[in-house]
């Protein structure tokens, strides 16, 4: 078992950096370009989903169920549409720190095949003993 973290270790010190460049020496000019907030929302959701987002922000109402499979729905076609297969959740335990489980935007149907499928109740799903949030990778 040590020689396989140590193998692990070795890969990882004899790796490339990974080349990065900014795509405009202005920051702001980019900045938040992953975030699906209210301009993005407004295109990829239907009307009455951005409504009801709308409402929710303003009055701090909860979306029901149906609300959030359309609101699920927008934000999985606008992170595919950006290259994401995948999607944190990520939240803070009472107990400190933070904590993040990874999933696909897939499911298994009940004759076993792949189906692409993001929903309200995932978006929506929180944990016990912790405030969540989801962040499209």
């Amino acid at each position: 078992m040590a020689e396989l973290r140590f193998s692990a270790l070795r890969e990882v010190f004899n790796r490339e950096p990974v080349e990065f460049t900014r795509p405009s020496k202005v920051i702001s000019e980019y900045y938040g370009e992953n975030v699906f907030d209210l301009p993005k929302m407004e295109h990829y959701l239907s009307k009455e989903a951005y409504k009801v987002v709308r409402r929710a922000i303003n009055e701090g109402k909860s979306l029901t169920r149906q609300e959030a499979d359309m609101v699920a729905t927008g934000l999985k076609a606008w992170a595919i549409g950006k290259g994401a297969t995948h999607y944190t959740h990520w939240f803070h335990p009472l107990t400190d720190g933070t904590a993040e489980k990874h999933d696909g935007f897939i499911e298994i149907s009940d004759n076993g095949h792949v189906v692409e499928k993001f929903s309200g109740e995932v978006l929506v799903q929180s944990e016990p003993d912790a405030s969540s949030f989801r962040v499209v990778v």
